[in-house]
């Protein structure tokens, strides 16, 4: 029976990656009835994340209450694995959708994801992966660690819960009474540190609403954050690689709670256990949106090739548009390119054929092959 391995990322602002899986699927049973179809949908860490994994390695969705971005009382939730691996995705408290039109980055906070990682290691999770990305708050994660008992006091020796505008009152931090949490590995694909014109606040501030007086607000207290941080803590987080992620969550939750970072890819893959599961396969079909330069940087399709080339296993990449410097992707190990836009048309028209599209695209990658396989076997 042969094997395919379907590993691909959403296509932005068209199809998520579980959709694209469910095509795909369909064409290769289409096209290969007795074939053997193997679907690892993957998210980067933001909205998504849970349901992508959940579907690659089954499990089940845990509803929690918990506080959004603005202490309102929202749903939240986290998914546990069969293997005891508990995922949280911070979108899911503290989420952009969940602001509305109270686009705040000043008073948003992350106390809700505080509270989903106590929950999940409530629930005896052995490990928490948390997915970064889609944040509304831009606080270092301090909201959340104070959810989990961190206290955060001022120089009256006042404890309060700091959000990214008051940062910096923070004077001391005391984490003596701060719960407990499993090994945590932080899911994040990007590179970008706590401070400075590639930090959190300048980079991703102005889509959660910063003017620029307020981004240099934001940046100048994290900066105070990160300082008492090294004071208090012994850690400096100031240039960590990925620091900035979710508005500074992801120096936060190295310096807090001790989390590895990690790029989301390869989370994803080794806890769906992908090179097991490359044993034998036929092919391995990879995808995203756009593949560029920024492609090569560790992302999906990279990611996805490197691994399958150290098997042995030919990698194909569908893909909606291709941008400069994508030529590199060959060199990761992928064999082949194709692009579900046949035709020369703007973004606002070829998201409405996205699905038709791709569709059409598996067919062909199936007929060549099955044309290949007429003339060799």
């Amino acid at each position: 029976m042969e094997r395919y391995i379907l590993a691909p990322d959403s296509f932005k602002g068209t199809l998520s990656a579980e959709e694209v899986c469910r095509i795909l699927r369909e064409e290769i049973l289409r096209a290969k009835p007795r074939a053997e179809v193997l679907s690892i949908p993957v998210a980067d860490g933001g909205e998504g994340s849970v349901d992508a994994f959940l579907t690659a390695a089954g499990g089940r969705r845990i509803s929690v209450p918990c506080h959004g971005p603005h202490m309102e009382e929202v749903m939240g939730f986290y998914g546990l694995l069969p293997d005891g691996t508990a995922v949280v995705e911070m979108a899911a408290a503290a989420g952009l959708p969940l602001a509305g039109d109270r686009l705040e980055p000043d008073t948003a906070t992350t106390y809700g994801v505080g509270e989903l990682l106590a929950a999940a290691a409530d629930q005896g999770a052995r490990r928490i992966i948390l997915g970064l990305g889609g944040s509304a708050t831009n606080d270092g994660g301090c909201g959340a660690a104070a959810a989990l008992g961190a206290g955060f006091l001022d120089r009256q020796g006042r404890a309060f819960v700091p959000a990214g505008g008051d940062l910096d009152r923070i004077d001391r931090i005391d984490l003596r009474q701060q719960r407990p949490l499993p090994p945590l590995t932080i899911m994040c694909d990007i590179d970008n540190p706590l401070c400075g014109p590639a930090g959190a606040s300048a980079v991703f501030g102005p889509q959660k609403g910063a003017g620029p007086e307020l981004v240099e607000r934001l940046d100048r207290n994290l900066r105070h954050l990160a300082d008492v941080i090294r004071r208090d803590l012994g850690k400096d987080i100031l240039t960590l690689p990925g620091g900035g992620a979710a508005g500074g969550m992801g120096a936060g939750a190295a310096a807090f709670w001790n989390g590895t970072l990690r790029m989301g890819i390869e989370t994803v893959l080794d806890t769906v256990k992908f090179d097991d599961l490359l044993r034998g396969a036929r092919l391995v079909i990879t995808g995203e949106g756009r593949l560029d330069s920024q492609s090569l940087r560790g992302k999906v399709i990279s990611g996805v090739a490197v691994r399958a080339a150290r098997a042995g296993v030919p990698v194909a990449a569908i893909v909606g548009a291709v941008g400069e410097g994508a030529d590199g992707i060959y060199d990761s190990g992928v064999c082949c390119v194709f692009t579900t836009n046949h035709r020369p048309e703007p973004f606002s028209t070829a998201k409405l054929h996205a699905e038709e599209n791709l569709r059409y695209t598996i067919r062909n990658l199936m007929g060549f092959l099955q044309a290949v396989e007429s003339r060799t076997g």
